[in-house]
């Protein structure tokens, strides 16, 4: 490998850490950063039928208790984010806490998700992905009966730990 350039992020690859100076992409080395308490928090938003909602909010999805199964999915998604990201360093989650909120004037359900490791990387992607497959997951269990719902806003809210600290969007 001695012909390959630096890993190390340089101004020439615009301060994207996933590439070196070279443009390839490579996985960001990690080993000399000092293991912290890190946590992020992420939500997103799914819309449908009030119906659909109904249905939820019931307990009389075919498929059975929806939201319960979802949260169950939105955990494992955080546990196998290093897995679906080619990039993502496999992390040991020490927390995963999802949590689901009905707004019955929008017809929607909210997710949000913490997730929490001690360790020389952040876990964004890891809540991220837990509210993703949280979601998804409602959509699966729903579909059939409403294949028009809308997952959006997916985000991270905030981020704890590390080099740059404390991080909220506005």
């Amino acid at each position: 490998m001695s012909s390959e350039k630096s890993s190390h992020p340089t101004t020439s690859n615009g301060g994207l850490t996933h590439f070196d100076e070279g443009g390839q992409a490579h996985m960001v080395d990690v080993g000399s950063k000092a293991e912290t308490h890190r946590v992020a928090i992420a939500s997103g938003l799914i819309e449908m039928k009030p119906q659909t909602l109904a249905v939820i909010t019931s307990g009389t999805a075919k498929k059975g208790d929806v939201l319960g199964i979802a949260r169950i999915a939105a955990i494992m998604g955080a546990k196998r984010t290093a897995d679906l990201i080619p990039l993502c360093h496999p992390l040991a989650l020490t927390r995963v806490a999802v949590e689901f909120t009905i707004n019955e004037t929008d017809s929607s359900v909210m997710c949000n998700a913490q997730v929490e490791t001690y360790g020389k990387t952040g876990v964004e992607m890891e809540a991220l992905t837990a509210v993703q497959i949280g979601l998804l997951t409602i959509y699966d269990m729903c579909k059939a009966i409403d294949r028009g719902m809308v997952i959006s806003d997916v985000k991270v809210m905030e981020k704890l730990g590390g080099k740059s600290g404390h991080w909220k969007a506005e």
